[in-house]
């Protein structure tokens, strides 16, 4: 598909660049007038000189691994924001007591453009299966199709047997969601004789998307897409398509500017070197300037791209630059680990092992007793806990005293992403 979303998608590299730059010293001017967490963090930057690579490079990093404990020292979003909490139109409240606001305009989170190279268009019926309830998944996805002129079933997630039954009935255009979940449901159609062949493209995220999983639904005939998002920043990068195949990495969203630095730090690597995703977006309600992701990536050499579309690439999400796991769409972070710990104090040592495959993980929390014993009794009370702060189901499995490595790991993944 060679048709643009608009005309920014086929600037020059050079003009991409000067645009960037050209709005750097405004927006960072913005921030600090206006931003009481940038007024303080760029108290003595010159913000005009703010114009280059190198002098964007110089600023302070803001890590969202650090962004729970300032929120809750000053809720709700840590003074980032420039309006009072009740002049954004929706507030949202992520794993890990994270909160977001929602930005102004019809496609806040920018998702439109990945949409439309997807092949969504005006007209088209989606179903959505991200969940509307507390996180901003699945609005970060009906705003865009809206600015697409596209309508949404508002499946979220969960009873399986009612979306099998809503997909056959409503015979959608395309999907939004987890690839995992449209995998559920199209399983669950065919085993109740339904009807899902008027399922053709999806645009998903969330979650990785291993070969294996994007050639299962291509013998099905869904065209299948990545987009790279995350609930503070919007829209990061997406694929494309030539002759209908998706092209390598992930194409960086024109919205916004993206840097590979040293993972936990703040330097700039070289193209090609993996390093953590940092992003700068230019949205004056909820500015957001060198913000570390914790996910890890490296750009793709400068090459011209198949679909003609000018923009850098990242090779796609590789990893994180900490122990956090996305587990079937939510987030699994060590404090969350941590916070087990100090509700079992019998707990001396523990560490949650993520393993199966993408969509159809085994969670297993091994746990090391401080000389007693273990029981069932204790076994379900932890696995509860688990529960209530992960929002995921896991095992409990006690292990032997000194059996755990003494490497400071809490998480540890061996999922096969094959």
């Amino acid at each position: 598909m060679n048709d643009f979303y608009d005309a920014l998608e086929a600037r020059s590299p050079a003009q991409r660049e000067r645009d960037l730059m050209a709005a750097l010293p405004g927006h960072v001017a913005h921030a600090k007038a206006r931003s009481p967490f940038y007024a303080g963090l760029l108290a003595e930057v010159d913000a005009a000189a703010v114009s280059s690579r190198e002098a964007l490079g110089a600023l302070p990093v803001t890590r969202k691994s650090a962004l729970a404990e300032r929120q809750k020292a000053e809720p709700p979003f840590g003074g980032i924001n420039v309006m009072p909490p009740g002049r954004y139109r929706r507030v949202f409240q992520s794993p890990c007591n994270l909160h977001e606001p929602q930005t102004e305009g019809p496609d806040p989170f920018r998702m439109a453009r990945a949409l439309h190279a997807a092949g969504f268009r005006a007209g088209d019926l989606a179903h959505n299966g991200f969940s509307y309830h507390f996180t901003p998944g699945a609005w970060i996805m009906e705003t865009g199709l809206h600015k697409l002129g596209c309508g949404v079933f508002p499946g979220g997630t969960g009873q399986t047997e009612l979306q099998a039954q809503a997909l056959a009935h409503l015979r959608p255009d395309g999907y939004v969601g987890t690839p995992s979940w449209l995998k559920i449901i199209l399983e669950k159609a065919d085993e109740l004789g339904l009807d899902s062949g008027s399922m053709r493209r999806a645009l998903v995220s969330g979650e990785a998307l291993p070969p294996s999983l994007r050639a299962w639904f291509t013998q099905r005939g869904v065209a299948m897409m990545q987009a790279y998002a995350t609930a503070d920043l919007g829209l990061i990068a997406y694929e494309t398509q030539a002759e209908g195949a998706p092209l390598p990495g992930l194409l960086v969203d024109e919205g916004v500017l993206v840097e590979i630095v040293e993972p936990n730090g703040g330097k700039p690597m070289l193209d090609g070197e993996v390093g953590e995703v940092v992003v700068t977006t230019f949205a004056p309600d909820y500015p957001l300037i060198r913000f570390a992701t914790g996910d890890l990536s490296a750009f793709l050499p400068e090459a011209p791209s198949a679909c003609g579309r000018t923009g850098r690439r990242l090779k796609g999400w590789l990893g994180r630059a900490d122990q956090t796991t996305k587990i079937r769409g939510m987030f699994v972070h060590p404090g969350q680990v941590g916070e087990v710990l100090r509700r079992h104090p019998q707990v001396k040592k523990a560490r949650l092992v993520v393993s199966g495959t993408i969509g159809a993980e085994v969670m297993r929390l091994h746990a090391e007793l401080g000389g007693a014993e273990g029981s069932a009794d204790l076994e379900t009370q932890i696995a509860g806990s688990l529960r209530e702060v992960t929002k995921l189901r896991s095992e409990v499995v006690f292990a032997a005293p000194g059996s755990l490595p003494e490497d400071g790991k809490l998480i540890e993944d061996q999922r096969s992403y094959d």
